[in-house]
């Protein structure tokens, strides 16, 4: 590394002291002092003279409304317990006469290994249990290995299972 004058090291202390980050000294020593200096060497520099650089403040980010907190695995929130008319959590009302009668909802108690689950009846009767793992990937159960719901079904059901989830906050 190159040996600074004592005149270059106060400048160099008084610049970081002033704000300056290492890149900007890094500059005014080459533009000022014709002082080509690594950036490494410029940080080990401002060790040696025995300044600190400041961190520059982030930026303020508009406050946040506190986000509800959200229940732990396996606990409903008051919101979430239907009143002793309604049916089980998350039961989508019967569709119009015309819509998909594929139904979805979503289980009080989540099942071991996945992050939420309930049950899915298809237009044709057939009734499976869903799950979302914390992959991310959808799984179906109870149903035969060679049973395919109808495609409208398929949409119907994911139409439903994202506006369900939704409404609970996943």
């Amino acid at each position: 590394m190159t040996d600074l004058s004592d005149a270059q090291r106060e400048a160099v202390r008084q610049w970081v002291e002033g704000g300056a980050s290492l890149a900007d000294v890094q500059r005014r020593l080459k533009e000022e002092f014709s002082l080509s200096l690594t950036y490494m060497e410029v940080r080990l520099l401002t060790l040696d003279v025995g300044a600190q650089v400041k961190d520059k403040p982030e930026p303020k980010k508009a406050p946040q409304p506190p986000a509800p907190e959200p229940a732990a695995a396996g606990e409903l929130s008051d919101e979430a317990l239907p009143d002793d008319d309604e049916g089980p959590v998350g039961t989508p009302p019967e569709p119009p006469a015309g819509e998909s009668k594929v139904s979805v909802s979503l289980d009080r108690l989540i099942r071991p290994g996945s992050v939420v689950s309930g049950d899915v009846t298809f237009s044709d009767g057939k009734k499976a249990r869903w799950m979302l793992d914390q992959m991310g990937r959808l799984g179906l159960e109870g149903v035969p290995a060679d049973y395919r719901p109808a495609p409208e079904d398929v949409r119907d059901f994911q139409v439903q299972l994202q506006k369900l989830l939704a409404s609970k906050g996943y």
